[in-house]
């Protein structure tokens, strides 16, 4: 009964409300914004370069790119590419671009929103807090809303996805390499508990390290793919495009479907409006909420735009896809189009891709539920303790247990806090609009942008925090 009701209830929230709800926002952000994830695209390098230096230690821009990206990247880049791919067909890799690209503009609201609304930690004054439910309580004065979201949060993330992910990472390694779920699972609880307690910095620096190489790797061997096939590019460009209006006859659902599988795995894989990244965006020491906004909508496009076209490349460039065939699906048909294109190695590169994904995920998941923790706790050591401990004992234990009905909670739970989050965003989209005129004029004036905190008194932001960072950022200057 309960295995129903949660069925029925997934079924509404993603195939009937989110489905329309994120493209929907995401075009209305892109057009109010004047397309500011394009107009602001090769901004973001330059970002990037500028260093704002410390004597404290603040979080980077680019760590807190790379944890954005190590949570956004994960099993959907392999498996959910596969499985869009199965269901709709070439032409869902249309539709999956389509949805990344509208979704750059949701993640940039979202997470300068987070930005201008962050707060400090209590136990360590170099470390910002903020999200979800740190602008809906401040910015809308609805803290029971900000305890909705933490709640939803800790569940989907802290606990259900992190065991699923040990199981995933787990049963890869059995099955590839034979070895007992218990051993991997006992090493990565090891690995992702020295990562945890170091605390949000040794996270960071973590990602830092994981997500660039896990990038790059996956990027060389689909590099490698396309070289080699480097005379059908065109062709299987001009079939996705085509396929995307014009399925093939084998797909169930005409371009019903095609949409639907397309926009439902960028929906899942790049996280755009799901109210995840914005915890992450908030920890960025930065002059101005709108870098990070700029930096964030960026991991959307590395996301779905290159690595999930990696995937998408990896299985039609092979003859592992056969249209309307339900034989090999999932992680199995992009390790065949792989093993198809440079033999054996492809499947043992898809297990290592797995492990590097879905640890990065588990350390990134860790993170929000330690950030919704914080919402409840904040200066309270042993209740971090605590929590973690949990959260070690649940990867373990996930990595032996079969998690399919977790994982459909967590779906459910991170739908209804994509809702919440949107809706949010939408009622708070003016500040933002406010945020990137006060970015464009300071850049016609020909000076690096810092927030004028004092023009947005009544957004009831943190001055203090926005005082001490643009006067350590003009300290440098002189």
């Amino acid at each position: 009964m309960l295995a129903e009701i949660n069925t029925f209830l997934n079924d509404l929230i993603w195939g009937s409300l989110l489905i329309y709800l994120l493209p929907i926002l995401g075009i209305f952000f892109t057009v109010s914004s004047r397309f500011v994830q394009f107009r602001y695209f090769f901004k973001m390098f330059h970002i990037l370069r500028e260093t704002v230096h410390d004597k404290d230690g603040h979080i980077s821009s680019f760590q807190a790119l790379m944890l954005s990206v190590a949570g956004r990247v994960g099993g959907g880049n392999i498996a959910g590419v596969a499985v869009a791919i199965t269901l709709g067909g070439a032409g869902a890799v249309f539709w999956m671009w389509v949805i990344g690209l509208v979704g750059m503009a949701t993640s940039f609201f979202e997470c300068s929103l987070a930005q201008l609304y962050k707060e400090k930690d209590e136990l360590d004054s170099c470390v910002y807090r903020g999200g979800p439910a740190y602008y809906a309580t401040k910015a809308l004065g609805q803290r029971w809303l900000g305890v909705v979201i933490s709640i939803l949060l800790m569940i989907t993330f802290g606990f259900a996805f992190n065991a699923t992910q040990s199981f995933i990472i787990s049963t890869s390694f059995e099955a590839s390499f034979n070895l007992p779920t218990w051993i991997s699972g006992v090493i990565l609880t090891l690995v992702f508990g020295i990562t945890i307690f170091g605390g949000v910095k040794r996270i960071a620096r973590m990602s830092e390290v994981i997500v660039p190489i896990m990038a790059v790797s996956y990027l060389l061997i689909a590099s490698v793919v396309i070289v080699l096939n480097f005379s059908e590019i065109p062709a299987l460009i001009t079939r996705i495009i085509t396929e995307a209006f014009s399925p093939s006859s084998a797909i169930g659902g005409g371009i019903g479907a095609v949409i639907l599988q397309g926009a439902k795995r960028g929906m899942f894989s790049n996280e755009a409006g799901l109210g995840s990244a914005p915890n992450v965006a908030a920890v960025a020491y930065v002059g101005h909420p709108v870098q990070q906004g700029i930096v964030q909508s960026f991991s959307v496009f590395i996301d779905t735009i290159i690595l999930c076209s990696c995937t998408a490349f990896i299985i039609l460039l092979s003859g592992a896809y056969v249209p309307g065939a339900q034989g090999v699906q999932g992680v199995l048909l992009t390790q065949t189009a792989l093993i198809e294109h440079i033999g054996p190695l492809g499947g043992y590169f898809v297990t290592f891709a797995l492990f590097l994904f879905g640890f990065s995920s588990m350390i990134y998941n860790y993170y929000l539920a330690e950030n919704s923790l914080n919402f409840f706790s904040k200066g309270n050591a042993t209740s971090f303790n605590v929590f973690r401990i949990i959260c070690i004992a649940l990867i373990i234990w996930g990595s032996m247990q079969d998690l399919g009905s977790i994982f459909s909670f967590a779906d459910l739970s991170m739908g209804l806090l994509a809702i919440i989050n949107m809706v949010v965003i939408a009622l708070l989209y003016k500040p933002v609009l406010k945020l990137i005129r006060g970015y464009e004029r300071q850049l016609k004036e020909g000076i690096v942008p810092v927030l004028r905190y004092n023009d947005y008194s009544e957004f009831k932001i943190d001055k203090a925090i926005w005082k001490e960072i643009v006067d350590n950022i003009n300290d440098k200057k002189s």
